[in-house]
């Protein structure tokens, strides 16, 4: 990706790429027949599974801090931050969570639990 470099004037001068009226006439019943379209259900309930938060992911996997920060990259200040709210993790941390969480879905045994992450990774050195 090219980093383009704008001034002020010239970004306040851009056309927005979001139809400010467009979101402005979003009603509930349209968001309501979207979702139907989508193969959503409007009426069910958000399920545990569904919450995305790095602290959830990170009990989901029975890992500590040290070893969800050393398995995305980043360190374990930043996941302290991340969980009690002082910043939120970037794109790209987002989509390596999200990965982290659909892989380990994958490869867990569902009768382990969240602790079979735990286990595994305080088997063998790598």
């Amino acid at each position: 990706m090219a980093i383009v470099r704008k001034s002020l004037s010239e970004i306040r001068a851009a056309k927005p790429k979001a139809d400010r009226a467009k979101i402005k006439a979003t009603t509930e019943g349209g968001i309501r027949r979207h979702m139907i379209e989508d193969g959503e259900n409007p009426d069910a309930e958000p399920k545990a599974e569904d919450i995305f938060t790095p602290a959830v992911v990170r009990k989901r996997l029975g890992m500590t801090q040290e070893q969800f920060g050393a398995a995305i990259g980043i360190d374990r200040t930043q996941i302290i931050r991340w969980e009690k709210g002082r910043a939120k993790p970037s794109r790209l941390a987002q989509r390596q969570i999200r990965m982290m969480e659909a892989v380990a879905a994958d490869v867990l045994p569902h009768d382990k639990g969240a602790g079979a992450v735990k286990a595994q990774s305080q088997k063998s050195p790598a």
